[in-house]
């Protein structure tokens, strides 16, 4: 049975990415989840010692903006330990790419432009059967809205799933430890607050198809992010 008090702590950089419909999917897979707005100054903690898992959300900045943004460091030195210390860690777009260099990987802008609208789940045999990604299958579509991606992945990385571009879609960081380079806990309301004022023909497209489309795609994504939260809240062994 796990524990009543299993919390989850989630890392917020800007207002405009929130934690949207990862709290309540979290929720129904039995945890807490504590928001830390980092950008609002709240210091992050070195460790996790009264958390169960880490989360670290999507921002427009990127991942080694360390000069503007200067919570970026302090969140890969945690990422670092929680990894290392073996815990539950989903990086979410920006949250995967800081981890990717927090391990001692690389990220650069993405050399065929920003992307922007869903694509399909495109996994690897290592992602068709990971503790994790195993949940989504090749019908489900994932929601992409980022400008950078992971260029070297960590050498202990195991890629679980790539865009229809060659880049990488998901990966495993470590035994408990996750990236993805997807949006999972967004609704169109929160994508609506990504186009306001910048609103080019793609990004138009990609929030009135999510409009119309997200009951069909969100059950795919609550799955992913309810069984994050059932790994996050298991013992700690898990298969390779």
């Amino acid at each position: 049975m796990r524990p009543a008090s299993a919390r989850v702590l989630v890392v917020q950089h800007e207002d405009k990415a929130p934690p949207g419909l990862l709290l309540p999917w979290l929720e129904r897979a039995g945890l807490t989840c504590e928001v830390l707005p980092a950008h609002e100054g709240y210091a992050l903690p070195a460790t996790l010692t009264e958390h169960v898992a880490l989360v670290v959300l999507g921002g427009s900045m990127s991942a080694t903006d360390d000069r503007e943004h200067r919570w970026l460091l302090p969140t890969r030195a945690l990422i670092t330990s929680v990894v290392a210390g073996g815990m539950p860690f989903l990086g979410i777009c920006l949250g995967h790419q800081l981890a990717t260099v927090a391990l001692g990987g690389e990220v650069a802008a993405h050399p065929q432009g920003r992307t922007r609208g869903l694509l399909p789940w495109s996994p690897t045999p290592a992602g068709r059967t990971d503790p994790l990604t195993h949940v989504l299958d090749e019908r489900d579509e994932l929601l992409h809205w980022n400008g950078d991606v992971a260029t070297v992945l960590p050498r202990s990385a195991e890629v679980l799933a790539r865009a229809p571009d060659g880049t990488v879609q998901a990966v495993r960081l470590g035994a408990r430890a996750w990236g993805v380079q997807f949006h999972p806990e967004v609704d169109a309301d929160i994508v609506l607050g990504w186009t306001e004022g910048q609103q080019h023909e793609a990004e138009v497209a990609a929030l009135h198809e999510l409009r119309s489309r997200q009951d069909e795609l969100h059950p795919a994504w609550e799955r992913l992010l309810r069984r994050f939260g059932e790994l996050a809240s298991a013992p700690a062994a898990l298969p390779a």
